[in-house]
């Protein structure tokens, strides 16, 4: 079954479409070996490492109920026959069902929303559960991640047409507006103080900006609009689509203070494929613009891979057999150095680069590793948008 989003890219760029289809291919076959003996969450990763006769080989490390969650958010627009397949028999809904069994355990907030989320979308009977740990775990007045909050916002926001939670939502929408710095489009880390040390609370990574514009353009989508929270997503992505690097690389930390780039690496692939579309998609969605440019540019740079190509350590990101894609093109730098120092630099002066280190430290290694929220992520970009 086709989607809008896929055949607006058929439309622009068939080459590309080529890509994304054999992308989404490569997660539903990769996802089912990340699911856990009993079914009922994911590894953490698949690290991978080569084998005597020159082969790859995947391992499954660590448990991850956060990866689980967002694997449900994606699996849920697959036909139900295909969800079973990725879920060894389940749905998506009976799978959230699982999450949501495993609640009392769950501390973390983030790990929560993303249950209740879930929860939400697949129209699970007890999503007034979920959220009622999300309430419990949401401690009023506290800071928290700005990714956890953002994933919190978007919880309510697909919950608000079932379960009566506008005062959460109003508070949760509030927070991820305030805790921006000054007039910077940009999000910050930490929604306020205490959680980030203050040599680096200037800091942000790139998903401090695609989950809460997301978030944001839902909460507007979801009600009656709300002309703020869209203007502040809009102006999030179009800063950071200002940013994006000449070969479609999305960049990783920004100076939350100047709407500026701290260090570029690593370049993730979840966020060239998944994160960087399914956000700026939901932004286009909810009416805040066209970014289906700055989307095929960051895709393209799945098979296209600047840092690597034409030299000794050109290899391709995307192994179709194996059913994963590696994770990340990156410097090498012992005990990340450069982002350290960088990061660093630029509390001092906003606009110190120390660009001799890009000659020392040149980004040339690849993270062979896979993690199941990448493929989640990629069919909530991809298959979402059904038409």
């Amino acid at each position: 079954m086709t989607t809008s989003r896929l055949a607006a890219l058929g439309s622009e760029d068939p080459p590309l479409l080529s890509l994304a289809q054999r992308l989404l291919t490569v997660a539903e076959s990769g996802l089912p070996s990340m699911l856990l003996p009993g079914g009922e969450t994911f590894a953490f990763t698949m690290a991978g490492s080569r084998a005597a006769d020159g082969s790859w080989r995947l391992e499954p490390r660590g448990i991850s109920t956060r990866y689980a969650a967002i694997t449900a958010l994606g699996v849920r627009f697959l036909p139900e026959d295909r969800q079973r397949a990725v879920l060894a028999g389940r749905t998506a809904e009976e799978f959230t069902g699982l999450l949501i069994e495993s609640l009392p355990a769950v501390t973390n907030l983030g790990d929560a929303a993303l249950i209740a989320w879930a929860a939400a979308d697949t129209d699970h009977p007890k999503l007034s559960d979920a959220l009622a740990r999300v309430d419990a775990l949401d401690v009023e007045g506290r800071p928290q991640y700005t990714v956890e909050a953002a994933w919190v916002l978007s919880a309510l926001a697909a919950a608000r047409a079932t379960v009566d939670v506008e005062r959460r939502f109003r508070a949760a929408r509030d927070r991820l507006l305030r805790a921006r710095i000054g007039d910077s489009p940009l999000f910050p880390h930490a929604t306020g103080p205490g959680l980030v040390p203050w040599y680096r609370a200037h800091v942000s990574c790139f998903a401090d900006q695609t989950y809460p514009l997301q978030a944001l353009a839902r909460a507007h989508a979801s009600g009656d609009g709300d002309p703020e929270a869209l203007a502040a997503a809009r102006a999030c992505g179009e800063r950071i689509c200002a940013l994006q690097g000449d070969g479609g690389q999305w960049w990783w930390h920004y100076d939350a203070r100047t709407g500026g780039v701290v260090e570029g690496y690593p370049v993730y692939s979840v966020h060239q494929h998944a994160m960087a579309p399914t956000a700026l998609f939901d932004l286009t969605d909810a009416g805040g613009g066209d970014f289906g440019a700055a989307i095929r540019k960051g895709l393209r740079w799945m098979t296209d891979v600047p840092e690597l190509s034409g030299t000794e350590h050109e290899e391709p990101m995307v192994l179709d057999e194996l059913g994963v894609t590696w994770r990340k093109v990156f410097r090498g730098d012992p005990k990340k150095a450069v982002r350290a120092a960088r990061g660093l630099g630029t509390r001092v002066s906003a606009n110190l680069r120390l660009k001799s280190l890009d000659r020392v430290y040149r980004p040339l290694s690849v993270d062979r590793e896979c993690r199941p929220y990448e493929f989640g992520w990629m069919l909530h970009a991809w298959q979402g948008g059904r038409i």
